[in-house]
């Protein structure tokens, strides 16, 4: 699967997450929450969501999502937020291995996509049989190098 955007050059880092067992609308909102963000920071970030120190704004797939203190709707996507953390570490390496400042990169592009659809059966009374479905998310993050503002 390519990705969403093109970007050229060697200022960019890229990683992809591929048919993670996660919620594709906690998906969708933390990676809105994550665009633009220091990389340090987004790390810094994910973790807190992890340890329920910061919640998530939400902003789409609002029914019955409780208001957080001084926010409005969010919730702790704990299990997306570990997911999404091994991408950018991803990342990250990816960048140091194109020897790019670390300190200086950015989150330029983040996004879910909806990955495959695994299907089982249980099987139930009288001979019946219930279909189980298990959708999967795909984690795209391109990083960029800034310059400093000299000032």
């Amino acid at each position: 699967m390519p990705y969403s955007i093109k970007v050229e050059g060697d200022k960019y880092a890229k990683a992809f997450g591929r048919n993670l067992p996660i919620s594709l609308k906690d998906s969708v909102n933390l990676c809105r929450a994550l665009k633009g963000m220091r990389l340090e920071d987004a790390k810094d970030y994910l973790e807190d969501v992890i340890k329920k120190k910061r919640a998530v704004p939400y902003f789409r797939y609002l029914d019955s999502v409780s208001h957080r203190k001084g926010m409005g709707p969010g919730k702790y996507p704990v299990k997306e937020a570990k997911h999404i953390l091994k991408v950018l570490e991803n990342a990250e390496a990816n960048a140091e291995d194109k020897e790019l400042d670390t300190d200086n990169v950015y989150i330029m592009h983040i996004a879910a996509h909806k990955g495959e659809v695994y299907k089982r059966y249980m099987p139930r009374a009288q001979g019946r049989s219930t279909e189980i479905r298990r959708d999967m998310v795909h984690i795209e993050v391109i990083l960029e190098e800034r310059e400093e503002k000299e000032e």
